[in-house]
């Protein structure tokens, strides 16, 4: 018979023994699960989400994941009840520790957009469609919702949303009316993101910025200014000639012309010229001499400054932006005092505004410049932490963001660069220096100049 003290000593190896198995067999579970939640771990936080439907989707990058996102939004963020659409985002994860980019659209995003900033970060991508447009509209449009108030709220809410899983360092950016919107952003939730870096932004004064026309008169040398002016009153005066050939194109083409007439497409075309010239810059040496065809010169003039532009298909792409300039972000018209003898079909005052809203259309629409004269102030007294981009030939840059002192922010005037060059990969090897220090400093981040390519 076994004594009491040998039955402990032999309970107690039992005891040990089944430990040493216990504590295999969760070793083996704990590798086994955490290899399988490595591998979901985005997959199960993006479901976590409340109102996030999300699909993996083909990524360049083996090492990030992308996803495209519906992200359910509320028509009017102070008003729930009035119905909800979902907003169409991407998402390029590349891990919870890294930064966060956000690159805000100001139109349509139908695809993943490779900002020059996420590799030069090493950062998350969150790539954002603007509310109204491509897929990210509710089934009725009511355009009393579309202000920057709502576009922003619905900026904040993502970000919110995303900032559970993303704890890192925040960077907004955004080119052109996407700048913009990025600068709103920042004016109305200045503490959603470390940073913002709004490209080529344009921030208007008023419904018709005049800065413009002071800026076209002034751009580049006055021999190229005056073969500019002198192409466009070649193509008024030969309007009996160019009408035709214009015409035949655009049938070919497939473009319509219902919202407005043919001839006052082919006028806003000419005078659009100028804006469309330096906003992506063409070369004066391209601009057809006195003695081409006219032929040549029509395949010129809707290489710059298409009479696409104005049919209705592209009207239609672009309401919900023309929408926007002509009730609440201004936009730009055209000076038509120097063509006031060639004006058939549009008329020379009040000047024609490049923001087109048909009044078919029965949209109700009223500037209100009360938010632009706000954030004008906050720009230049309160707006820190911004790196504006901005190319000095870019017809924008006339409306873009003076350079203050008063505020912690740092502006780059791109010498020879416009709309679609003004980028980080374009800047001189000094002010690219200056950019990524910058950049580093205020992010708490070494960044390698290296990186911006």
């Amino acid at each position: 018979m076994l004594t009491f003290s040998r039955r402990i000593k032999i309970l107690s190896n039992h005891m040990s023994f089944m430990k040493h198995i216990l504590l295999n067999f969760i070793l083996l579970f704990s590798v086994c699960f955490g290899l399988h939640a490595q591998k979901l771990t985005i997959e199960n936080a993006l479901f976590e989400l409340p109102d996030v439907i999300f699909k993996e989707i083909k990524s360049s990058d083996s090492t990030v994941k992308t996803f495209e996102l519906k992200v359910k939004q509320p028509l009017d963020h102070q008003h729930p009840e009035k119905g909800y659409f979902y907003q169409r985002a991407f998402l390029s994860h590349k891990g919870f520790d890294k930064p966060m980019l956000m690159y805000i659209s100001g139109y349509g995003q139908d695809r993943v957009f490779n900002n020059e900033l996420t590799p030069l970060l090493g950062s998350n991508q969150l790539s954002i469609e603007h509310r109204f447009f491509g897929t990210s509209v509710p089934d009725s449009l009511d355009y009393s919702c579309l202000n920057l108030e709502q576009a922003t709220a619905d900026l904040h809410y993502i970000n919110q949303l995303f900032k559970k899983n993303y704890g890192g360092k925040w960077v907004s950016t955004g080119i052109s009316k996407g700048g913009a919107t990025t600068i709103f952003y920042k004016y109305f939730y200045p503490n959603d993101v470390d940073l913002a870096i709004p490209y080529v932004a344009p921030i208007n004064r008023e419904y018709e910025d005049k800065r413009i026309y002071s800026f076209l008169a002034s751009v580049g040398t006055e021999a190229c200014r005056k073969k500019i002016f002198d192409f466009q009153k070649r193509m008024f005066r030969n309007r009996d000639k160019v009408l035709p050939l214009l015409k035949m194109y655009s049938e070919g083409a497939g473009f319509n012309f219902t919202y407005m007439s043919f001839e006052q497409a082919f006028e806003y075309s000419v005078l659009e010229y100028p804006f469309a010239f330096w906003q992506y810059g063409s070369s004066c040496e391209e601009i057809p001499a006195e003695t081409s065809s006219l032929e040549e010169a029509v395949l010129y003039l809707n290489k710059v400054s298409g009479i696409e532009s104005f049919s209705d298909a592209s009207i239609d792409a672009y309401l919900p932006h023309y929408y926007q300039s002509v009730t609440q972000m201004g936009y730009y018209g055209y000076l038509t005092e120097p063509f006031k003898d060639d004006l058939k079909a549009l008329p020379l005052k009040p000047h024609p505004s490049a923001a087109i809203v048909p009044k078919v259309k029965g949209i109700p629409t009223h500037f209100d410049d009360s938010l632009l004269k706000k954030i004008n102030e906050w720009v230049a007294k309160e707006g820190n932490r911004i790196i504006y981009i901005y190319g000095a030939d870019d017809t924008w840059t006339a409306t873009g963001v003076p350079s203050s002192d008063k505020v912690d922010a740092v502006w780059f005037f791109m010498k020879g660069k416009n709309h679609r060059s003004a980028r980080v990969a374009q800047m001189t090897p000094e002010e690219k220096q200056r950019f990524v220090s910058t950049l580093g400093k205020w992010l708490g981040m070494n960044i390698a100049a290296t990186n911006a390519k």
